[in-house]
C-alpha cells in the first residue's frame, strides 16, 4: 500500500514508510484527543463571542465564573460530542490533506518554500473546514445554548441529535450554513497554525534539537500567530453560524464594526490564545506519539 513520510515527527535517518490512510487516522485521533483538553476555553470563547453590544462586559474568568456558577463545572464541556466530531472529520482532513501535499511537493522539489507551505496548509484547511462545516454548526449552537433562557434553548443531547433536528426542523443545507465563512477561518487559521509551526520548527531546529521543547516552543508561537490572525474571521463565523437565519460574512462584519467597535473583532483574544497555543501543543505532541506507536508496533 502506498505510503509516506510524517512530517512533524523525529524519526531516525532510515525512511519508515506510513500508509497514507494511517496519516489521517491519526491526525484525527490527535485532535480529539486535544480538544478534550482545551473544550473549556473553546467554550468561553464563544460565549464570549456572542455578547453583544447591549450586555454586560465580561471577562476571561468572569465567563467561566458565570458558567460555572449557573451551569455547574460540566457545562464547561457542554458541546464537547460535536467538539469531538469537529475534530474527526475537519482535523483528520486537514492534517491528512497536508502531510500529502507535503510528501507530493517533496518528492517532486525538494523542501518547499514558506510560501509554500502557507499554500498547502491553506489548501488543506479548506478542505478539511467543508467536510466539517456540520459538526461546526452543531458545536456553536451547542456551546452558545446555555447563555438562552430556558424557554428559547434548542436543548440538544449530542451531536448526532443536533445533525438530525438541524436537518429535519430546517432543512438539511442549513448544516453547511456558514460554510464560506468556516472555510475562510480555516484558510487562516491552517496557512497560520500549519505554515508557521513548519517555518518556526525549522529555524529552531538548530537551537533546541529535536524534542519536545522544540515542539512547545514553535506551537505556542504558531498558535500566538494563529490567534491574532484567525480572530476577526472566527467572530464572523460564529454569529453566522448562530443566526436563527442565514446572513452574509459583510452584513455580519458591517454591523460588528458599527455597533461594538474595529476592537471587538478580536473580542474574546485570550480564551482564544489559551485554546489554540495548547490545543497547537497538545496535537503535535499527540501525533509524535501516535506515529512513534505506530512505528513501534507496525
Amino acid at each position: 500500500m502506498p505510503g509516506k513520510e510524517i512530517h512533524f515527527a523525529d524519526k531516525d535517518p532510515i525512511v519508515k514508510v506510513m500508509p497514507t490512510w494511517v496519516n489521517f487516522v491519526l491526525g484525527g485521533m490527535s485532535g480529539m484527543m486535544a480538544i478534550s483538553i482545551v473544550q473549556p476555553a473553546d467554550l468561553v470563547k464563544t460565549r464570549m463571542q456572542l455578547r453583544g453590544p447591549g450586555e454586560k462586559r465580561m471577562t476571561f474568568l468572569g465567563m467561566t465564573r458565570d458558567i460555572v456558577n449557573k451551569e455547574g463545572v460540566r457545562g464547561l464541556y457542554t458541546g464537547l460530542t460535536a467538539a469531538l466530531f469537529r475534530q474527526a472529520t475537519y482535523g483528520t482532513g486537514r492534517l491528512g490533506c497536508f502531510n500529502g501535499l507535503m510528501d507530493i511537493y517533496k518528492g517532486s522539489y525538494g523542501t518547499p518554500s514558506f510560501a509554500m507551505k502557507l499554500v498547502m496548509a491553506m489548501v488543506s484547511g479548506g478542505f478539511g473546514a467543508f467536510i466539517g462545516t456540520p459538526a461546526e454548526v452543531a458545536l456553536i449552537r451547542m456551546t452558545a445554548d446555555g447563555r438562552l433562557p430556558p424557554e428559547r434553548r434548542r436543548n440538544y443531547t449530542n451531536v448526532f441529535n443536533a445533525l438530525s433536528r438541524i436537518a429535519r426542523e430546517e432543512g438539511v443545507t442549513t448544516l453547511w450554513r456558514g460554510a464560506v465563512a468556516t472555510c475562510t477561518r480555516a484558510l487562516v487559521v491552517n496557512g497560520a497554525q500549519l505554515g508557521s509551526y513548519a517555518q518556526v520548527r525549522e529555524m529552531l531546529l538548530s537551537t533546541f534539537g529535536n524534542g519536545i521543547t522544540l515542539h512547545f516552543v514553535s506551537s505556542m508561537i504558531a498558535g500566538f500567530v494563529t490567534s491574532v490572525a484567525s480572530l476577526p474571521v472566527d467572530i464572523i463565523k460564529t454569529r453566522v453560524q448562530y443566526a436563527a437565519k442565514g446572513t452574509s460574512q459583510v452584513s455580519v462584519l458591517m454591523s460588528v464594526v458599527k455597533n461594538e467597535g474595529v476592537l471587538a473583532l478580536w473580542k474574546g483574544l485570550l480564551p482564544t490564545y489559551l485554546k489554540i497555543g495548547p490545543m497547537t501543543v497538545l496535537i503535535f505532541v499527540f501525533l509524535e506519539q501516535l506515529n512513534a506507536l505506530y512505528y513501534k508496533y507496525f
